[in-house]
C-alpha cells in the first residue's frame, strides 16, 4: 500500500479541508430562520416601516374624527426638481386632499435616517415630523397634536 502524498484529497486519513479562509469561521447567515424561505432578521426598511405605523397609528386614532381620510406613506427618498435651490432634504410630504383624493401624508425614510445616530433619535423625529405635519393640516399647534412633542427652538 502506497502512502498518500501531502495535500492529496483522496485519501481518508487527510481531513476534508472546508471553506474556512483566513480562521474566521464557516460561511453563512449569523440567523438560520424557523421558516425557510423567509428572512428570520427584519430589514431596516421594515422597521421604520413599523415605527412609523406605530406613530400613525397612535396619532390617528387620537384625531382621527377631525383628520378625515388621510393616507399615510413611506418612501426612501424624495424625488426634488432638477432646479431644488435649498440646501435641506425635505424629511416628509403633505398633500391636501381634494373632493375625491385622500390628503397624503409622506414620511422619507432616508433623509430621516441619515439624521439620526440611534433608535431613540430615530423614533423622536419620526414622531416631530409625523406630529408637525398632522398639525399643520388640523390648524392648530404641535403640541396640541402630541403632548410629548419637542420642536427646535
Amino acid at each position: 500500500m502506497t502512502a498518500a502524498a501531502p495535500g492529496d484529497r483522496t485519501s481518508d486519513a487527510t481531513p476534508r479541508r472546508t471553506r474556512d479562509r483566513r480562521g474566521r469561521g464557516m460561511r453563512g447567515p449569523g440567523v438560520l430562520p424557523r421558516v425557510a424561505g423567509t428572512p428570520e432578521l427584519r430589514t431596516a426598511r421594515e422597521r421604520f416601516d413599523d415605527l412609523v405605523l406605530a406613530v400613525v397609528t397612535e396619532i390617528d386614532d387620537r384625531w382621527q374624527d377631525r383628520l378625515g381620510l388621510v393616507e399615510y406613506a413611506v418612501e426612501d427618498t424624495p424625488q426634488v426638481p432638477d432646479d431644488w435651490d435649498s440646501v435641506t432634504v425635505p424629511l416628509s410630504s403633505l398633500v391636501r386632499g381634494t373632493a375625491g383624493r385622500p390628503t397624503r401624508l409622506v414620511v422619507f425614510r432616508r433623509p430621516i435616517e441619515h439624521r439620526c445616530e440611534t433608535r431613540s433619535d430615530l423614533e423622536a423625529l419620526v414622531r416631530t415630523v409625523v406630529v408637525e405635519q398632522v398639525a399643520e393640516l388640523l390648524g392648530i399647534d404641535a403640541e396640541d397634536v402630541d403632548p410629548r412633542y419637542r420642536g427646535t427652538d
